[in-house]
């Protein structure tokens, strides 16, 4: 087993110096960012410098090149070991070497690779890497041989993983490298994945190939901390069962191998008594057996527990009651772990905890109790202001490590998606401040559900910890994709594709931005040509990325997201070509396009995702930005017809999940509107009929079983015609359920309930009903249940009127018009298929019925010549099959 450098020796050195009030970064790192004369030195990727991920603090470019020669020799030095010695080897057969042998000395002839020889750099006259901090290392490429020289060996390791991502793909000896020297340390000590979300573990196989991506990508932590392995938490006494610890030992060797620090996490807080010498024998036994298969660094998170009920009455009797005493009992316990294993123990790590005030900055009796009393070597962690910080600043983690008087490891719950199974955050890390890595003892990231789809984002978390001044999210994220597309451009842009309509989250608000920006350019520019090629190209990612992606693992992730991108892109498709149709005039086209959406949206939103209680959940991708365009484009459509589409609802209020203002209009009393705060006085919640009409009856309900109180306690119902000008229809006071009736003649194209008191509990509306009482339809056949013949005129297309039974003879659906006016046309829309003859009749000024046109396929248009009508109507010709209209509409 490789021995562990002591990269967290001089950290814990540093701690007793910050609980003395010493912020400021270590002499080694300050000698990091100079070179030997005290010259600055930047990253440099300029034209022909090889990508290296992370980005290195510098890379130059030198005049002289190496080849790569049918034999390559590799001479090890005293900070080469076999790993970093196994990637040098493969990476030269890939890049064309015929044999690669190994040597105590420089081969005459041949090219010469000197791994972990710090002494081979004098040649290329390039300084060592006695100066950088741990990890740290210099690359050299030139003067006919690569040397690879680290501070340690994870430093060799590192630059190994730099060489072979330098190094070109050949099938044949003969490649020449251009001259390189690389400079590069890290920007903070620890760097890497913290596996603790709640839901379905990783597979043994899935971590063993995250401890692999660790290694390549300079990532030298891992924590293992699933709160569903219930031998961390529940169990948290008990022994493992041979299996189970044979794959933790699996996973450690692997570890080692890959310079990665294997972290146990026990979680004991469910249950542990504090001052019990038995839980504390119990903890510290559960660690000697961790250790007796190598793990060397230790956690023991106190996370997501009461700390104002004991677990026994003798810590009560001991402490007291309090934050302050919850404090005290942890320290206790965590520094008889401290005395008692980690200091009896050469080589292990400082110990790790996480405390329950974990996600702020401001002071307690609790924090002060740790910052008092927790020995001061104890990192704790800590997930920033939030639970999931959507920002993260130096000042932040500067107070952070004053309130805990500790070294501060920070638990980033990015791309974590335990809160939102729903999602895949695809999106890069954002969001955290220039300079932080620094003032942090390290960075975990807490990966999703999905381990090979976590890896996108956390190729980012690698960038950034490891050279933060150089780091962009966008750019960084680009370079992410490109290289898990395996440098395929097709599978790449596929990948980009997929990744972009399921970018948004708490760090990364932008939806889908990348589409959202074709989106906004269709609709400025009404470039069809464009938008449709994009959107042909995000149903096919799918596909693609099932034949083409390297990562299979990725593809089973992915599976229902894979699906709903795939229908969601055939939808929208679907409503671009319903526009141009309608644009074009081809309005049969159109709403023959249009009717087909349902269905389509409707397989969309169909696929699921199975959590680890066998729960489905519906999965979303580009939520906000798919759905939305289609939205828009049906609005679009009814527009062009003429009808006023819809009734949309908004608010002042933000929204509870997915609990959105529409579910207010979606007439189903179980779904419901639910803010995520209180209102303020003028907070508001209103209706828009799409243009100005008569209205009659309104009813506001709000209140659900379980959250009784949630309503506006105080407010008015007002109606307006521009949105501007409001008229108070009633007051309220006290009660969820209003109801109203609109003076006959009342006209308003707004209505709102508006709150005129602040109050303390949310809001939950349950329906939000306008009545209008212009296009009344009245007539027969009556509508069947779950119809209404209103429905035929309610300015909706996607409403229909279904007769309850054939038509008899004389029997007609009247529409009215309110008042006589000119008719230009007369269009009525019915469901494909749909059946049943009638005359198109328009009544003038004297009463008269005149024959306009006849009913014929799903889609009439009658030319009514601008004649003057106050009403229109179907007239039926008996038959058994009972009609279906979607929409009367008549144009001006």
């Amino acid at each position: 087993m490789t021995p562990r450098p002591p990269r967290l020796t001089a950290l814990a050195a540093a701690a007793t110096l910050l609980v003395g009030g010493l912020l400021a970064a270590g002499p080694s790192v300050q000698a990091a960012g100079t070179t030997g004369t005290g010259t600055p030195v930047k990253a440099q990727d300029g034209p022909g410098t090889p990508a290296i991920t992370p980005t290195p603090q510098s890379v130059k470019s030198r005049s002289d090149r190496i080849t790569i020669t049918p034999t390559v020799t590799v001479v090890a030095g005293e900070t080469a070991d076999e790993s970093a010695l196994a990637v040098v080897e493969k990476a030269l057969e890939q890049a064309g070497a015929r044999r690669v042998v190994r040597s105590a000395r420089a081969s005459a002839s041949g090219l010469t690779v000197h791994v972990g020889d710090a002494g081979a750099l004098a040649a290329q006259k390039l300084e060592g890497p006695s100066a950088l901090p741990a990890d740290g290392y210099v690359l050299g490429i030139g003067a006919d041989r690569i040397v690879l020289a680290g501070k340690d060996t994870t430093g060799t390791y590192y630059a190994a993983q730099s060489l072979r991502q330098v190094l070109p793909h050949r099938k044949r000896p003969g490649a020449r490298v251009g001259g390189l020297a690389v400079r590069d340390w890290p920007g903070t000590a620890l760097r890497g994945v913290i596996e603790g979300f709640y839901g379905t573990p990783w597979s043994h196989k899935a971590r063993l190939d995250q401890l692999d991506y660790y290694g390549e990508h300079k990532m030298n932590i891992y924590v293992y901390s699933p709160k569903d392995d219930a031998y961390l938490r529940e169990k948290w006494r008990d022994a493992y069962p041979a299996d189970q610890l044979a794959q933790i030992k699996d996973l450690t060797d692997r570890a080692v191998r890959r310079h990665v620090e294997f972290t146990y996490a026990l979680s004991p807080g469910l249950s542990v008594c504090y001052s019990s010498d038995e839980d504390a024998k119990a903890l510290v036994d559960k660690f000697q057996t961790i250790w007796d298969i190598g793990v060397r660094t230790f956690a023991v998170p106190l996370d997501d527990i009461s700390y104002t009920d004991w677990n026994c009455d003798a810590d009560k009797a001991k402490w007291g009651t309090g934050g302050g005493a919850a404090g005290a009992a942890q320290a206790y316990l965590l520094n008889r772990v401290n005395k008692e294993f980690i200091a009896t123990h050469p080589g292990a790590q400082p110990l790790q905890m996480v405390p329950t005030e974990y996600y702020n900055v401001s002071e307690s009796a609790y924090k002060a109790a740790l910052s008092e009393q927790l020995d001061p070597d104890v990192l704790v962690e800590w997930t920033g202001v939030g639970v999931v910080a959507p920002t993260m600043t130096v000042t932040q983690a500067d107070a952070a490590r004053k309130v805990f008087g500790h070294p501060i490891l920070t638990w980033d719950n990015y791309p974590v998606n335990d809160y939102a199974t729903d999602r895949l955050l695809l999106g890069p890390f954002n969001g955290r401040e220039k300079g932080l890595p620094g003032r942090l003892a390290g960075i975990t990231a807490n990966p999703m559900i999905q381990p090979y789809a976590s890896k996108l984002s956390l190729y980012t978390v690698a960038d950034y910890s490891w050279n933060d001044a150089a780091y962009d999210p966008r750019t960084s994220w680009g370079k992410g994709l490109k290289e898990y597309a395996g440098g395929d451009a097709r599978t790449e842009q596929a990948l980009r594709a997929f990744a972009d309509v399921n970018y948004s989250s708490a760090l990364n608000t932008d939806k889908a931005p990348e589409l959202a920006a074709e989106f906004a350019r269709y609709w400025k520019s009404g470039d069809s040509k464009r938008l449709t090629s994009v959107l042909r190209n995000l149903g096919a990612a799918p596909a693609r990325l099932r034949a083409g992606l390297p990562d299979r693992g990725f593809v089973e992730d992915s599976g229902p997201w894979l699906d709903a991108t795939e229908s969601w892109a055939t939808a929208s498709r679907t409503a671009l070509r319903m526009v141009d149709a309608a644009r074009a005039g081809n309005g049969a086209q159109a709403w023959e396009l249009r009717q087909q959406l349902p269905a389509q949206v409707e397989r969309a939103k169909s696929f699921v995702y199975t959590g680890l209680d066998g729960r489905k959940v519906p999965v979303h991708v580009g939520d906000g930005m798919l759905d939305a365009f289609v939205e828009a484009a049906t609005a679009e459509h009814d527009r062009i017809l003429g009808v006023s589409g819809r009734p949309t609802a908004s608010t002042s209020l933000g929204t509870y999940q997915d609990n959105t203002a529409a579910r207010m209009l979606d007439g189903d009393d179980s779904t419901y509107f639910w803010s995520d705060g209180a209102p303020a006085a003028d907070d508001q919640l209103t209706v828009d009929l799409g243009e100005s009409r008569g209205i009659g009856d309104i009813t506001l309900a709000m209140g659900k079983p379980g959250s009784t109180d949630d309503y506006l306690h105080e407010g008015v119902l007002e109606y307006s015609a521009d949105g501007k000008n409001w008229q108070q229809l009633t007051a309220f006071s006290g009660k969820p359920d209003v109801t109203t009736t609109a003076l006959a003649g009342t006209k308003a194209r707004y209505v709102r309930a508006r709150a005129t008191a602040g109050q303390t509990s949310w809001v939950v509306v349950r329906e939000f009903h306008v009545a209008t009482t212009d296009g009344a339809v009245t007539g027969n056949p009556p509508a069947a249940t779950g119809s209404a013949l209103s429905s035929a005129a309610d300015g909706d297309p996607g409403t229909v009127y279904r007769a309850a039974r054939g038509p008899r003879d004389g029997e007609f659906l009247e529409v009215g018009l309110g008042a006589a006016r000119a008719v230009g046309s007369v269009t009525v829309l019915r469901p494909a298929g749909a059946k049943g003859a009638a005359d198109i009749q328009l009544r003038n000024a004297d009463g008269d019925w005149r024959t306009v046109g006849r009913l014929g396929g799903s889609y009439t248009d009658v030319d009514a010549h601008g004649r003057t009508a106050d009403a229109v109507r179907l007239a039926w010709r008996e038959g058994a099959t009972a009609p279906e209209i979607a929409e009367v509409v008549v144009a001006k």
